[in-house]
């Protein structure tokens, strides 16, 4: 069995990723996909996790929470797939220690421990810094940026350095990354992949993000363009809708307030530089499965 993990990142699809593939559970459960209700675990797996940290999982452990997870026999399960934001850590700890997520490979590890015998498998959405620490900022509950950061400097946080640190500790766990400022280019791709799905396969609500910051006249026009082009391939899709959202983007839907005392145009170019190459770095990694427009 495959355990499939999307632990956020914090302040990333706000949600929607589970809505959207609980959408679509009519689809995915003849295909052995099965998508638990997130409110099954949301408060049991953190604490399984954090009993087992250090100490061995009971024998019967797996069968205990594949008994909690899911209603179907496991003999006809081959996926399983869990989103839960707060796996790896709260936000107000997601930047302890000046690093993003320091115990996230201790999590993980201790995830395959309690699944011994599966595949686990991380999907992890990246967000640009600039954006990302205001936004953790205003998800936790500090009065000041410095003790969100621990006295770091803003460019001194690396996605590639996390990624780096579970390929390390867990060189065998099939990883797949997203930029989540690509996310509604490439939504689809991502439920499919989570789902095991092939390219073009039909789902229910690949378009979810796209209507959220296109108009819906240019909407209505997309999708009509697509009914009239349905050999379209996923790459020429995606260019289609750079395309329309050039003319039908709704109007401030592509920028971001960062309304932070000290956060100048300057320190968001940077930050926004380090980032575009910190994810080129990642997509070079052996192990990684970048997608992206």
């Amino acid at each position: 069995m495959r355990v499939i993990l999307h632990p956020g990142a914090h302040c990333t699809d706000e949600g929607r990723l589970v809505k959207c593939l609980l959408t679509n559970v009519d689809r995915f459960l003849p295909r052995g996909v099965v998508i638990p209700s997130p409110s099954r675990y949301r408060h049991l797996l953190p604490t399984v996790l954090n009993k087992l940290e250090d100490a061995d999982a009971a024998e019967d452990a797996r069968d205990v929470m594949f008994d909690l997870l899911i209603d179907e026999e496991p003999d006809s399960v081959e996926r399983v797939l869990l989103s839960h934001e707060n796996l790896f850590c709260v936000p107000k700890l997601a930047l302890s220690g000046g690093r993003f997520y320091r115990k996230a490979e201790r999590r993980l590890e201790t995830m395959t421990r309690l699944f011994d015998g599966d595949q686990v498998e991380l999907f992890l959405a990246l967000r640009n810094p600039a954006s990302f620490l205001p936004a953790l900022f205003h998800a936790s509950p500090f009065e000041a940026l410095v003790e969100l950061t621990g006295g770091f400097d803003a460019q001194h946080f690396r996605w590639s350095d996390l990624i780096e640190r579970i390929r390390n500790t867990l060189p065998d766990m099939p990883i797949t990354v997203w930029c989540n400022e690509d996310s509604p280019l490439i939504w689809a791709e991502i439920i499919r992949a989570m789902a095991g799905f092939q390219p073009n396969e039909k789902i229910t609500g690949g378009f979810t993000l796209l209507a959220e910051i296109m108009s819906q006249k240019g909407m209505k026009r997309f999708r009509n363009y697509l009914a009239d082009h349905p050999h379209i391939g996923e790459e020429e899709k995606r260019l289609v809708m750079v395309a329309f959202l050039e003319e039908f983007a709704i109007e401030g839907a592509l920028e971001e307030e960062l309304d932070l005392p000290g956060w100048t145009d300057a320190l968001v170019e940077k930050l926004t530089e380090i980032y575009e190459h910190d994810a080129i770095q990642i997509a070079r990694m052996p192990g990684v499965r970048f997608l992206a427009p």
